[in-house]
């Protein structure tokens, strides 16, 4: 019995700092989850003080989204908190279970996560460690967020490691890494990696240790979701690189930013529910059994003519979905099917260096569109890269809506965003994409913004290199 008031009924959980027990409220009669710090920390001022602190904050929050704290206090020199019950399942669980999810399911969760944390930004609180793990889905599916900044101590593993606070390794923000200050933005990266993984069924990156992982999360570039399903809506995409930048400047400005975009994300999957905004699924094929094509005389249709029928069927239908993507006709206004991705022939237009002689290799440029992975295009070499930035401009022949790009480099690990323009020498200011750190094979979900020129904007070289290589430049619309 806890306080004369809480009976403990069930170990639930134990972490790092503390344990988190199903419990019952003798005066209340109801369930709670009540939260006691490890006994080796009590005797700690500064862990005691953070328990109290963290606990005073979240009591403030009141949302649908948060796990609810109910009281707090001291028994026997142990540090509690009390909380709501909340009965379900983790969203690690319902991972596990089930690996990646529908587009528009991991959407929902992802939108009811970031609500809850955009609300406890608002007043004044960073969690520190979003992750599959410290979300519970209630029976009713709904998603509330617990364990606001208490539990911070991390292992080999990313849990149990005491000393400098950095959160749990697969979903750390770079600047935790680092051992930087965390900020709202922070929360935004962990999110992002979260809902990488609702779509993937895998996070951005594994190591064999804490620090190999959290590395990989200061350096390398994450995959592409368009590579690992390449069903995931492109501006769901989209979404995901920007909050998954590695400055917390080039992600969403605010949590509310982040959670907004999915929200118009998950309006643009249309009303049915295994409705994909980036794919036309085939009909299922209609089958006639030979009893409906028997005339009422017990006459058979002649097979040639049943063939022909089956045939203007599917002409027709064919006729139906090339209107669709074409000029003449097109899909109705508002609707949500579109039409499948399709190849885009790229042609080079030259260069774009604003701040120099205003060329940057132009006769190179077709190299980056020739098929041939073994040639490229390529920047100046450079002592000191000190320019805002040069890029490659390609050109479509006329207005098109991207809808990704892919890029092959043999010089990974520069900067680059792609931007549009109306003219072959700029100005390009229709951004595209957000800034990217470009891998050996990097696919970029594209803005649905018509444009004809394309601009391969490079404002970083990779590290340790005077030079950056782009080898092949592939366009889907």
């Amino acid at each position: 019995m806890i306080a004369g008031r809480y009976e403990l009924r069930e170990l639930v959980g134990s972490g790092g700092m503390s344990s988190v027990f199903k419990a019952h409220d003798t005066l209340l009669e109801r369930n709670v989850a009540l939260k006691v710090l490890h006994d080796h920390y009590g005797g700690d001022g500064a862990y005691v003080e953070r328990f109290r602190r963290e606990a005073r904050a979240v009591a403030q929050l009141s949302h649908p989204n948060v796990v609810t704290v109910i009281d707090r206090g001291e028994d026997g020199g142990r540090q509690f908190i009390v909380f709501e019950l909340v009965e379900g399942r983790t969203l690690k669980e319902l991972l596990d279970e089930e690996g990646r999810l529908p587009v528009r399911r991991a959407l929902q969760i992802a939108i009811q996560v970031a609500r809850g944390l955009a609300f406890a930004h608002e007043h004044g609180l960073v969690h520190r460690d979003v992750k599959p793990q410290n979300v519970i889905l209630n029976g009713d599916g709904r998603a509330k967020v617990t364990d606001f900044g208490i539990a911070r101590s991390i292992d080999v593993a990313g849990v149990t490691q005491s000393g400098t606070v950095l959160g749990t390794s697969n979903y750390i923000a770079p600047e935790q890494a680092k051992g930087g200050e965390v900020e709202p933005a922070t929360d935004v990266y962990s999110l992002g990696v979260v809902l990488f993984e609702l779509l993937t069924g895998e996070v951005p990156f594994q190591g064999e240790s804490f620090v190999a992982v959290a590395m990989r999360h200061v350096n390398e570039p994450p995959p592409s979701i368009l590579d690992l399903r390449p069903d995931v809506p492109a501006r769901v995409a989209h979404a995901v690189e920007r909050a998954l930048e590695k400055r917390p400047a080039d992600r969403f400005p605010t949590m509310d930013a982040f959670a907004a975009e999915l929200e118009a994300c998950l309006a643009q999957l249309g009303p049915r529910p295994d409705a994909d905004a980036t794919l036309v699924r085939p009909a299922p094929v209609l089958k006639e059994s030979r009893r409906r094509i028997v005339r009422q005389g017990g006459r058979r249709w002649p097979l040639a003519l049943v063939a022909l029928g089956v045939l203007l069927l599917v002409a027709t239908a064919a006729f139906l979905l090339a209107g669709h993507d074409s000029g003449g006709g097109g899909a109705k206004k508002g609707s949500h099917a579109q039409a499948a991705p399709r190849p885009i022939r790229l042609t080079a237009a030259g260069s774009y260096d604003p701040e120099g002689d205003g060329s940057e290799h132009s006769d190179k440029a077709a190299l980056a569109v020739d098929g041939d992975p073994a040639t490229a295009w390529y920047t100046e070499h450079y002592r000191s890269f000190t320019k805002h930035g040069v890029g490659l401009v390609l050109a479509a022949g006329r207005p098109v809506r991207f809808h990704r790009l892919r890029i092959v480099t043999t010089s990974p690990g520069f900067r680059a965003q792609i931007r549009g323009g109306s003219s072959a020498t700029g100005p390009f200011d229709t951004y595209l994409s957000p800034m990217r750190t470009i891998g050996a094979a990097t696919t970029i979900a594209l803005r649905s913004v018509p444009v004809r020129y394309l601009l391969v904007w490079i404002t970083a070289l990779p590290m340790g290199s005077d030079h950056a290589n782009v080898n092949q430049v592939k366009a889907l619309a």
